[in-house]
This record gives structure tokens, sequence and C-alpha cells, in this order.
């Protein structure tokens, strides 16, 4: 599914207008960005958990030359999935 099937998706069960879903979509999309770059974590009970972590520096090679190069350290977002969520798929 991609961003326009789960915007028709949205709009079809919540019945309303494809914008509003889009602008709902959006919204929520922009509001767990916000809150990431903040360092704080979003949770939604039954559906999961977006947070950040912190990846270490490290050394990896070049693929193509096989010369070792320094990989510098990041904050990666991450997602684990709730119970309900889990069950759900199971």
């Amino acid at each position: 599914m991609n961003k326009s099937e789960l915007i028709e998706a949205i709009a079809a069960s919540a019945d309303i207008p494809k914008a509003a879903a889009t602008r709902a979509l959006d919204a929520m999309v922009e509001s767990v960005t916000d809150s990431l770059k903040k360092g704080e974590s979003v949770s939604l009970v039954g559906f999961g958990t977006f947070s950040i972590k912190e990846r270490a520096a490290r050394t990896g090679r070049n693929p193509q030359t096989g010369q070792p190069i320094e990989i510098k350290a990041a904050k990666v977002p991450n997602f684990k999935a709730g119970k309900a969520l889990k069950d759900a798929v199971n």
C-alpha cells in the first residue's frame, strides 16, 4: 500500500473526502516527525511506538575498492509494533 492508497482507505473508512484524509495523514506524519526531531517518542496504544535510536560510528568498507571508510554516528528512527498490531498480523 502506498500513500495514495492509504489516503483512499482512510477516506472510505472515516467517510470523509480524500482532501480531508490527505490533510489528516500529512498532519499525523508531520507531528510524529516533529516529536522525533525533539527527541521525544510517540506511543500509539495498540499500534506501536516511534522512537529515535543512536547508531554508533563504525568502520565500513567501500564495496568497489575494498578500502575502509569511517561511517559517522547517526540518529535513526525506530518503530516497535504494539501487541494489538502483532496479534492482528499473526
